[in-house]
């Protein structure tokens, strides 16, 4: 018992870490160029809170519930040899546990255009038919580049032919999916199909499976915009005010049942999924059981008060200070995206774990710093790209096409395993802080400017997805080189055993 509590505490500490970036430069600005009322801002910290506690009982949830939950039906799917029904689990697996995803949810409540279950449904449809297509490739070996350039292919030939309001929120969806709930998810159930295989290969095709459930939200929203006609695209935003600090407390006692009842309807799915195949397959053991029971239960909590946070506190300040700053003065808002950039990413406790991966991976290497380095200049960058995309009305494209143009050059000149690590890194810098209070801020600042909400706003998470995928493989290829270099034929015996991690490092 006193272990679980360390490990929450550790978790709360770490949630803590990410927020208080964002909460410090807030904190600053309302207090010297930027005023906001007394009332939002209180709410705006009681909402910190929330999201502090909130991040931390989802995140330690996630671990005990959806990691081992993946790994045990990845598992027990690939026993029955039976494809067909492998894929069809592997779907409805995708659709269950990206309806839940705390990221997904906020994207859905801030679009104004389109219809929250209808977006729900649309994205998760289209991370569930590419976690069947990510589990058809483990099986078949397909290469992982093959698959990107096929599919970012289509993805570009639908965007030439699709509507202009549909572009940026095509492409957010395909970076909030890949979050706190999906990724530990979808890496266990991809590690455990791959345990059917036996070569080599088994293992690195385990990876990339993110990158291309990414891939499915963005071709399914572009295809909904074909078919569904939404409202005129205009700011959805309220502004919350309160008398006095009674009030606040009622905003936020009157939003929790909407949420509690809203989180029961989207973990339900995966709990009823996991319970089943216990029944049917698994056949844990009660103790295993019960742990994995009182994971999801710590994620329904924290959901809750996540969402409870980001709904009252967080969405209205942002918004408020994005309006305040573009009217003051729009030549501010780009350099002090791209600071609120640089500190999102370096608190994000997720990059821990993606520089642990790299540096496992190239036997130590590659150094985290140069990870976290490479990750805070791409995400500077593309804070600043998405709002001066606000402030010049620079259409999305020109900025995702060459970007992923870049990106797929890239995949031919650095070893495969970089690739997939790269571009299943997107979910990492996507993270809560980049979802919530950074895309109302754009919105406020677009909303300001007089600039369409929907096209010339969405596109933040886009962009901040995709920085990454060139910023990692430019670590690689960059280390991968200076290890080729290192290491001279003439300088060793015809029988001598070469180390080649040892002479980079």
């Amino acid at each position: 018992m006193g272990g679980s509590r360390d490990v929450l505490r550790d978790k709360i500490r770490e949630s803590a870490i990410s927020v208080l970036p964002i909460l410090l430069i807030v904190v600053l600005l309302t207090m010297s160029i930027a005023p906001v009322p007394t009332d939002m801002m209180l709410s705006f910290l009681v909402g910190a809170v929330f999201v502090i506690i909130g991040m931390g009982l989802f995140s330690l949830g996630a671990d005990i519930s959806m990691t081992p939950i993946g790994s045990k039906i990845g598992g027990a799917m690939t026993r029955t040899r039976n494809l067909p029904l492998i894929l069809i689990l592997s779907f409805i697996l995708g659709f269950a546990v990206t309806i839940a995803e705390p990221d997904l949810m906020v994207l859905a409540d801030t679009v104004p255009t389109i219809n929250t279950p209808v977006l729900l449904v649309t994205v998760g449809a289209g991370v569930g038919f590419f976690l069947a297509v990510c589990v058809f490739r483990i099986f078949t070996g397909i290469r992982l580049r093959t698959m990107l350039i096929i599919f970012y292919a289509l993805v570009f030939i639908l965007a030439f032919f699709a509507d202009r309001d549909f572009l940026g929120i095509a492409f957010d969806a395909g970076g909030v999916t890949t979050g706190p709930m999906t990724v530990p998810f979808i890496l266990a159930l991809g590690v455990g199909v791959a345990n059917i295989r036996n070569d080599d290969n088994a293992e690195d095709d385990s990876f990339g499976l993110v990158s291309l459930c990414s891939i499915g939200p963005i071709l399914a929203v572009l295809v909904l915009g074909f078919i569904y006609k939404g409202d005129n695209a205009s700011s959805s935003t309220i502004i919350s005010s309160y008398e006095n600090t009674s009030e606040v407390g009622s905003a936020y006692i009157t939003a929790i049942p909407s949420e509690m009842a809203e989180m029961a309807l989207a973990l339900a799915p995966i709990a009823a999924i996991f319970y089943l195949f216990q029944l049917v397959r698994l056949h844990l053991r009660g103790a295993d059981v019960a742990r994995i029971t009182m994971g999801l239960l710590y994620t329904y909590v924290g959901l809750v008060l996540f969402l409870t946070g980001v709904n009252v506190g967080f969405s209205s300040l942002g918004f408020y200070l994005g309006n305040l700053l573009a009217s003051a003065s729009k030549y501010l808002l780009v350099p002090l995206a791209m600071v609120f950039g640089w500190f999102i990413i370096s608190a994000e406790p997720a990059v821990a774990v993606l520089e642990k991966q790299i540096e496992e991976v190239s036997a130590g290497a590659i150094p985290g710093k140069a990870i976290k380095l490479s990750l805070s200049i791409a995400i500077s960058l593309a804070m600043g790209l998405a709002m001066l995309r606000v402030v010049c009305k620079i259409p999305i494209m020109y900025f995702l096409i060459p970007g992923y143009l870049l990106a797929i050059v890239l995949t031919f000149l650095v070893p495969g395993i970089y690739t997939a690590i790269a571009f299943d890194s997107g979910g990492v810098a996507s993270g809560p802080m980049t979802a919530t209070f950074m895309l109302m801020f754009v919105i406020g600042a677009a909303d300001a400017l007089g600039r369409n909400i929907v096209a010339d706003a969405f596109g933040v998470v886009s962009l901040v997805a995709m920085m990454p995928l060139i910023s990692i493989q430019i670590v690689g290829f960059i280390f991968s080189r200076r290890r080729t270099e290192a290491v001279k034929p003439s300088d060793y015996g015809d029988f001598d055993i070469i180390e080649l991690w040892e002479e980079a490092a």
